[in-house]
């Protein structure tokens, strides 16, 4: 699924944003936040199709959806029609009025961090990234960072950083959103960060927060293949390895808002040393530090190697490419670990659809075709089918994509989330 050369939704993505299909639970939420979301994720939608998709009265409808016009969230424009010879008055349809409300979404990096505002449709009105020296960073290092990129989206997108209603931001690590802390970070010197509310003092607007990769599972499920799932799972493999699912449609961070760490399970007792300071995680032997790693042994290169990460691997897979059989055996024992993955998330969650995600998807190797047939061995015997399985290496700024997304919820749940309506049947 690729990216737009814009930065901005998919290219191909259908109209609107947000689940396609709401979960069960979306029934204690006011109606009126039932209805705005609806519209949102349809795109444009007519009344008649309101009610029956709901499963409300008409009248009620009517009624919600001319307060929702009032307060300008909503609006209404000429339906798009089959055919040409169409008579009588043209059909109407509601949408998410563009503008008025806008949020940014970030992401974070010791590499390169993104950024990309929208509007309260989900367009997307500008996008920037801004690439620095790996390494941990200090506090006040990342506070700067991002305000530097949120002053330059903003510029670009001609809008004062005072009219963003929400900013989501995504960091590696082990990240308590609730409490908006980062409790441990590549990309930070220190562990235990209220990052949350720093990160609000310094840019002034109100921040929410969460690992990076819960956010790109969020931009699945709002832009992308997601939409219309009810479980699925996104595995990414960049500079660590990461998972989000998605139950009922809805992400599951766990009890404590830090489950899900797929690259922290452990794989061989007292294995490779992780960047995280245990052994024998999954990360270990699959995140491009991994790599690097088997590649500095077996093709006997300098330690210290001078040549970025980036540079390095991508010589690793030329090299692979090549039939250096050196080169090929390290893609293929990380493919393995992969396979390893698969087959737990598989068994433990079955979910409808594994995406796996991340840059460092262009490496063919570590799903070929031996690779996803061990996983199905590994897995359980039930006489089901596998899950489906989807590869999308999208570039850096579907994170920032995911951030927006968080935002996106929380401020619609701000502005209708309150009330007690009750739909007429």
């Amino acid at each position: 699924m690729p990216e737009a050369a814009d930065g901005g939704a998919p290219a191909g993505a259908p109209l609107g944003c947000g689940p396609l299909i709401q979960p069960v639970t979306s029934a204690q939420r006011p109606l009126r936040q039932q209805v705005f979301e609806h519209v949102r994720a349809l795109g444009e939608v007519p009344r008649v199709q309101l009610a029956r998709d709901l499963r409300v009265s008409p009248a009620s409808v009517t009624t919600i959806t001319s307060e929702l016009i009032e307060t300008g969230l909503l609006e209404e424009v000429t339906a798009r029609r089959e055919g040409d010879g169409a008579r009588g008055r043209p059909a109407v349809a509601l949408r998410v009025r563009p503008g008025g409300q806008y949020v940014m979404g970030m992401k974070l990096s010791d590499r390169e961090s993104t950024a990309v505002v929208v509007d309260l449709s989900g367009r997307v009105m500008a996008s920037s990234a801004i690439s620095r020296t790996p390494g941990a960073m200090s506090v006040e290092v990342t506070l700067d960072a991002a305000e530097t990129l949120m002053r330059e989206v903003c510029d670009k997108g001609g809008l004062d950083p005072g009219e963003l209603a929400a900013i989501g931001v995504g960091t590696p690590g082990f990240v308590d959103g609730g409490a908006g802390i980062v409790h441990w970070s590549p990309i930070l010197d220190r562990r235990g960060v209220a990052l949350a509310p720093l990160l609000s003092e310094r840019l002034g607007r109100p921040v929410l927060i969460d690992n990076d990769t819960n956010l790109v599972t969020l931009a699945e499920l709002w832009f992308g293949a997601g939409r219309s799932l009810s479980d699925f799972a996104v595995v990414t493999i960049e500079h660590g390895v990461g998972m989000g699912f998605v139950i009922n449609h809805r992400l599951y961070r766990g009890a404590r808002s830090m489950g899900m760490e797929l690259g922290h399970t452990k794989v061989q007792l007292d294995g490779a040393l992780c960047r995280c300071g245990q052994r024998g995680c999954l990360e270990a032997y699959l995140a491009d530090y991994a790599l690097v790693r088997e590649a500095r042994t077996a093709l006997n290169l300098p330690d210290p190697e001078t040549r970025s990460v980036n540079v390095l691997l991508e010589s690793l897979f030329e090299q692979a490419k090549a039939g250096n059989r050196a080169a090929q055996s390290i893609f293929r024992r990380a493919g393995r670990y992969l396979a390893l993955a698969m087959a737990n998330v598989a068994n433990l969650f079955d979910p409808q659809l594994i995406i796996l995600s991340g840059e460092r998807m262009r490496y063919d190797y570590l799903y070929a075709g031996e690779t996803l047939a061990e996983m199905k061995t590994m897995m359980l015997e039930t006489g089901r089918a596998a899950p489906a399985l989807e590869i999308h290496a999208w570039g850096d700024m579907i994170w920032a994509h995911g951030a927006a997304a968080l935002a996106l919820q929380d401020l619609t749940e701000q502005m209708l989330g309150s009330g007690q309506e009750v739909a007429a049947q």
